[in-house]
């Protein structure tokens, strides 16, 4: 799960999902389903009920961000699900998950996970959003990602907006790798290179305003593609009008862009995997979710939400992760 936790306190930007069950066993023989590149819903897609569909739409209230930002999320949230919708199972994490808050109501947050049905090459799709109310101003951050199973070995996808201020953004947009790109060098070409994703890099450093950003965990570093967007964005005070600009016609096409790549060359496309790459791609995974979630939220979403939501939140994301398996 892409969590964000690790920004407010520690600034590690996160990439973290539950992590899956540490002893893997033989995956199945039976083919994936097959996602289609249509936009078109299945016939046989799962069905919302009313009561499903309003927890979904109160998620899709992204409440604490402008227009601007609000429409280019839920934009790529509706992208996100209506073509992978045939695949993807109703969220069903508990109502006092998919919204909480802390008893101060100075801190707010919203989780929304859909498992992938099995077998399936989709594991996750996750959306989210948390308001921070600090000493230093408003805190702002959305995020989409989309995590692939064992059956495929393509990568993920990663989106994360970070607003500490209307004149100041962090914008984080990957396909994190899941296999050595030293070792396997047609993975890069396929997945990097023919893709062309640096040029979006390239053109958003050009832009005076844009700056490259780091994370401060050497781990969250090593998981990352060499195409990886990572750039503040700071304009001056009171030029609101110029940061709406760059949001605009350049964060919003550059976050549209790479997720129609990752659809149509990720999720979408076909690879075949034999049953010894899948389980070891499945302990790679594990491990990296393990990690991450460990340096995000293990430590910060109780500082911020206190024990008893930190501990509710984090028994449900874990609950996510056991009914999964591999």
């Amino acid at each position: 799960m892409a969590v964000f936790f690790g920004h407010c306190l520690n600034s590690p930007f996160s990439t973290s999902l539950p992590s899956l069950s540490s002893s893997f066993r033989s995956l199945p023989h039976s083919k994936p389903a097959r996602i289609s590149c249509s936009s078109s819903p299945s016939p046989s897609s799962p069905q919302m009920d009313p009561q499903i569909e309003g927890n979904r739409n109160k998620f899709m209230d992204f409440p604490y961000v402008s227009g601007l930002y609000r429409d280019l999320m839920v934009e790529l949230v509706l992208t996100m699900e209506s073509r992978l919708e045939p695949y993807l199972l109703p969220c069903a994490l508990p109502q006092d998950v998919q919204y909480y808050h802390n008893d101060s109501r100075t801190a707010h947050g919203s989780l929304h996970i859909r498992s992938g049905i099995k077998p399936s090459p989709i594991d996750f799709v996750l959306g989210s959003w948390l308001h921070c109310e600090l000493p230093s101003g408003a805190l702002n951050i959305t995020s989409l990602s989309a995590y692939l199973s064992p059956l495929t070995d393509a990568p993920n996808f990663l989106m994360e907006l970070i607003q500490s201020s209307p004149t100041s953004l962090v914008f984080i947009l990957d396909l994190p790798p899941r296999k050595d790109l030293v070792i396997h060098s047609d993975y890069l070409k396929t997945f990097y290179e023919d893709t062309q994703l640096e040029r979006h890099r390239q053109l958003l450093e050009k832009i005076p305003e844009v700056r490259p950003y780091s994370s401060s965990s050497l781990y969250i570093r090593c998981v990352i593609s060499p195409t990886a967007i990572l750039v503040r964005i700071e304009t001056e005070a009171g030029k609101t009008d110029r940061m709406e600009e760059i949001v605009r016609d350049y964060v919003s096409a550059v976050a549209k862009e790479v997720l129609g790549v990752w659809l149509d060359r990720c999720a979408c496309g076909e690879r075949e995997m034999g049953e010894a790459d899948r389980i070891y791609l499945a302990k790679r995974d594990g491990i990296i979710k393990k990690e991450t979630l460990q340096i995000d939220l293990g430590s910060s979403l109780p500082r911020l939400f206190g024990q008893e939501v930190a501990a509710r939140v984090l028994e449900a994301i874990q609950e996510v992760s056991r009914t999964r398996g591999i």
